[in-house]
């Protein structure tokens, strides 16, 4: 029995090698869980038109929206294991989205493979180009004059952005309302015609409007400025000690997937992320490219995601 066990495995093992090497023969759907125009849509497409250009693969971008990002998981997570089936997933739809949504069909440490970590990227507080704020002193000055009166838009509720913002007025102890939208591109548009005060988003989202000076960065949130905006200051540099939040992005397959497969990808997009001419397109963008190991990759997703469960529950955050 014994004996005709590992027969068995190794007749598995040489036919996932053997499938790996003519991987991939067919176009590579990637699913890409947010509205176009979003960070995660540009880093995603940016990942997959490198991939073309340097290979010849096809891979198709494919937006399924909604939920705060667990639909297009969601969707992704009933795709076949056999490499076809990919997601740009990040941090605010696989470790916090669990803790949000209840009766979610997966579990992002049991039902993906990690297979290659893109890029991460700090949350920025910004304010339109006309607006009265010029600092983020300015904002914590008016907030605690009127509490509860200064709008702040996010891509939605509970999202690594939302989160952010909710640490933020813990830190610096005021009371801001948030608005929350669906996805980071109509939040955007608010806060550019002024409908809300502040703007708290990925660097991606926003670093266009950025470039173009209709959009004032106040502060990032990450430990570190980011490169792509070295002259905004931290929120740690502002006056509160110790902040730091930010959100990561990268690509997974549904679990189950063959390992030469998920280290073909991550090895193509490891070797593409060590190239200039995609590292500075992913600075470009207001993002820090980063690569990782599968294995690196998945030890990240367990640690945020047991991690992100006393954020959320002490957020407050509740979606029905």
């Amino acid at each position: 029995m014994l004996r005709q066990f590992a027969s068995l495995l190794a007749i598995g093992l040489i036919a996932a090698s053997a499938h790996a090497q003519t991987y991939p023969d067919k176009p590579i759907r990637l699913v890409i869980p947010f509205p176009p125009g979003g960070g995660t849509d540009i880093l995603g497409r940016l990942v997959a038109q490198k991939l073309t250009e340097a290979h010849k693969w096809t891979i198709v971008p494919d937006n399924k929206a909604g939920a705060g990002g667990t639909l297009g998981i969601t969707e992704a997570a009933k795709g076949k294991p056999d490499g076809y089936d990919m997601v740009m997933g990040q941090k605010d739809n696989l470790v916090v989205g669990p803790w949000l949504y209840k009766g979610l069909p997966w579990n992002p440490t049991k039902d993906f493979a990690a297979v290659a970590h893109v890029a991460w990227s700090p949350v920025i507080i910004a304010t339109s180009a006309g607006s009265k704020y010029k600092t983020l002193a300015d904002v914590v000055a008016a907030a605690k004059a009127a509490p509860d009166t200064i709008t702040y838009g996010s891509p939605g509720n509970g999202t690594t952005i939302h989160l952010a913002g909710d640490q933020f007025e813990k830190a610096a102890g005021i009371k801001l309302r948030h608005i929350p939208y669906k996805g980071s591109n109509p939040a955007l548009m608010d806060a550019l015609a002024g409908n809300v005060d502040l703007l708290v988003s990925s660097v991606p989202s926003a670093m266009a409007q950025v470039k173009a000076g209709k959009l004032r960065p106040l502060a990032v949130t990450s430990a570190q400025r980011s490169t792509a905006l070295p002259d905004v200051p931290t929120v740690a540099e502002s006056g509160f000690k110790g902040f730091d939040m930010g959100t990561w992005y990268g690509l997974l397959m549904p679990a189950g997937t063959p390992a030469p497969i998920v280290a073909q990808m991550n090895g193509a997009v490891n070797k593409l992320l060590a190239t200039p001419e995609l590292q500075k397109a992913i600075h470009d963008q207001g993002a820090e490219p980063l690569a990782m190991t599968p294995q690196a990759f998945t030890q990240q997703l367990q640690r945020d995601y047991q991690g992100m469960e006393k954020i959320v529950r002490d957020a407050g955050v509740k979606i029905e």
